[in-house]
């Protein structure tokens, strides 16, 4: 089982990567993981919602770009569907018994998803209305994903 991480954007903070890091050195138990950061575009100041259009649809063909016809995409998406830590477990779970080799999330740039890149979604997830930094975002994604494995190995976890 392999998980694929892709982002737009590039992770700076060090706290934030060591935190990273470490989930993906505990997920290395469960599943091979890979990151893979993608160029954001520049947003001009006042951009129109024609401009911003524009920059999604361009993020979001880098992105896609990534992505194999074969993987499992789940988008990371405000309008997605909210589910708890236990059907989170589930969902991944059931793919990976439906065959499912790879599975890939994706978190969009800061202006939020391409049109085409929710079309090529297999599954659209919320985390929480509330708007996250993306750079926080990939670290609540690994440790959410660490939690899943855990659960789904009926492994002690903290809450």
């Amino acid at each position: 089982m392999k998980i694929r991480i892709l982002t737009i954007g590039k992770l700076k903070e060090k706290y934030l990567v060591n935190g990273i890091n470490e989930y993906i050195k505990r997920l290395n138990a469960y599943c091979k993981v890979e990151m893979v950061e993608v160029g954001d575009e520049p947003i001009p100041d006042n951009a129109s919602e024609n401009v911003e259009n524009i920059i999604k649809d361009k993020e979001a063909d880098k992105i896609i770009a990534k992505i194999k016809d074969d993987e499992y995409v789940i988008v990371l998406d405000l309008h997605g569907k909210e589910i708890d830590s236990v059907a989170f477990s589930k969902h991944i779970e059931e793919c990976m018994i439906r065959g499912k080799s790879t599975i890939t999330f994706v978190i969009g740039g800061s202006l939020g998803l391409g049109k085409s890149l929710l079309q090529r979604a297999n599954y659209r997830l919320c985390f929480s209305k509330m708007t996250f930094p993306h750079q926080l975002m990939k670290l609540i994604l690994v440790e959410q994903i660490y939690r899943a494995f855990k659960i789904m190995n009926n492994q002690t976890y903290h809450k």
